[in-house]
């Protein structure tokens, strides 16, 4: 029987794996690194030992032995409440810290539990600040007549906005008080009924995550970079949002990076080779721009909400969040999760679709720790799954005649696609 550590005294690392290392701004990645994963709630456990599964087939393949992911399980949720009597045991944060990646399953908050979502809680602890959603098209079935021109990677911030959770509620005794203080200090009036939130959004945070998401278009090749923004409207927020993610694009990457304006004064509408495209867009029009032109967006840089909104929209361009992948990134730390949530009226009927939780996989390996190779060999058997015909429930309904397959054999499809490349 598995024994789990709840404390940080009662942790052992693995003894076949070493630890992944944070030197001088550089991610030194071992050959059998220690990755923490967490297996979550509801259809997790099945996703997570999918994305395993097919985690470890691609490495396989790829490097023939020589690398290999040493997995460690740590608890969070329904499960942690069980062997340890907390949702979010400190071995398992003190883990992370340690090995500085993990994948993870989608997580319940019980009600009354103390925390406003377990997701946000280990983003906050860990100072994950940059949630990045990559939205593309597998071959699967989708709404959208451009769906093959979809190719976004969303760069959230994770940490500000309104998520950051400041408010108070209507008629309380704080939300009075700050009625009062508006109207006495700044001359804002507002009706006793009112609900209050804070919206902040700071230089530091702002300028870390638009770093965050040019270092990962240089990494990954993508030449257009768009800040997503309000700031017409909430000038000292999302507008100077737009204006710090500027500054760090124009000082700190400006011998890689064009603006608009030079797209098409000095370069006649062409991205030079080795140039990234810097512009902005605002959220509404942004919204509507990943419909009718998505050809013209690559790395899309938001705040929280926005993010929030345009990863969900896009991924409904595709075909919808079963397969919509995540990580979440932050200095020489990430842990991936997918978008979806628990699901738990699937959970444990081997139906459900693991392809969000094996892409998230994905970009910690490939992505995150630089192992490139596994992320080809794994798309491509996404797409000869799908084009086979190959699928779980939730795209079989969409594809006359053809019959869903369970998870588990949906997942040997895809190491067997592995094997064969």
């Amino acid at each position: 029987m598995a024994t789990y550590a709840c404390t940080k005294d009662e942790l052992k690392l693995p003894p076949d794996g070493q630890l992944v290392k944070w030197e001088n701004g550089k991610l030194i990645v071992p050959d059998n690194p220690i990755v923490v994963f967490i297996e979550g709630d509801g259809i997790g456990p099945e996703i997570v030992t999918s994305a395993r599964k097919v985690l470890d087939a691609a490495v396989e393949k790829a490097y023939g032995g020589k690398r290999k992911i040493v997995w460690w399980e740590m608890l969070a949720g329904e499960k942690a409440q069980k062997e340890c009597g907390v949702l979010l045991p400190e071995a398992t944060i003190e883990a992370l810290k340690t090995t500085r990646v993990g994948l993870k399953g989608p997580l319940t908050t019980p009600v009354g539990s103390g925390y406003r979502s377990l997701n946000v809680a280990i983003r906050k602890l860990l100072d994950l600040y940059s949630n990045v959603r990559p939205v593309k098209w597998y071959g699967q079935p989708a709404p959208h007549r451009y769906a093959d021109k979809v190719n976004f990677l969303i760069f959230r911030e994770n940490t500000e906005d309104v998520y950051a959770g400041i408010e108070w509620p209507a008629g309380s005794e704080d939300a009075l008080k700050i009625i009062e203080f508006l109207k006495k200090e700044f001359g804002v009036e507002l009706t006793p009924d009112t609900g209050i939130g804070l919206k902040p959004i700071s230089e530091f945070k702002t300028k870390r995550h638009m770093r965050k998401a040019m270092e990962w278009a240089i990494k990954l090749g993508y030449n257009r970079v768009t800040i997503m923004h309000k700031g017409n409207i909430m000038k000292y927020t999302e507008g100077a949002f737009r204006e710090w993610a500027y500054q760090v694009a124009l000082e700190e990457f400006r011998d890689v990076v064009i603006t608009e304006d030079e797209l098409w004064s000095k370069y006649n509408g062409e991205i030079p080779e080795g140039k990234i495209l810097v512009n902005d867009r605002i959220a509404d029009n942004m919204l509507q721009q990943i419909i009718t032109r998505p050809w013209d967006y690559q790395v899309i840089v938001t705040p929280n909400l926005n993010g929030d909104y345009i990863s969900d929209e896009a991924n409904a361009l595709v075909g919808g969040i079963g397969m919509a992948a995540g990580i979440n990134v932050g200095d020489g730390r990430a842990v991936g999760e997918p978008v979806h949530g628990t699901a738990p009226k699937y959970a444990g009927k081997n139906v459900i679709n693991p392809t969000a939780e094996i892409l998230s996989g994905v970009l910690l390996i490939a992505d995150f720790m630089g192992w490139k190779e596994v992320r080809p060999l794994v798309e491509n058997a996404i797409r000869k799954a799908i084009a086979n015909k190959i699928v779980t429930y939730d795209l079989a309904r969409h594809m006359p005649g053809v019959e869903p397959v369970k998870t588990t054999e949906y997942t040997e499809a895809l190491i067997q696609f592995i094997k064969e490349a």
